[in-house]
């Protein structure tokens, strides 16, 4: 892949159902309204962010907890 671009497809094909999975635990969490139509689109740029802040907040302890295990510190 060239410098700059980037993937719009997961590595692994089942992780596009268990982000999305995500994405809706996360929003319920936060109190924030999901769109019944299923596009995000309308949706404000704080919403928007704060369910991707949190969703990286967890893949990243998730990472840590995986790298803690396989590793001697």
């Amino acid at each position: 892949m060239a410098s700059g671009q980037t993937r719009s497809t997961p590595v692994v094909a089942q992780a596009i159902r268990a982000l999305d999975q995500l994405k809706y635990e996360v929003a319920q969490e936060l109190g924030i309204q999901v769109p019944q139509d299923g596009y995000w689109g309308t949706m404000t740029t704080r919403d928007t962010g704060r369910i991707g802040g949190q969703i990286t907040r967890r893949l990243v302890a998730l990472a840590e907890q995986q790298l803690a295990g396989h590793f001697v510190h």
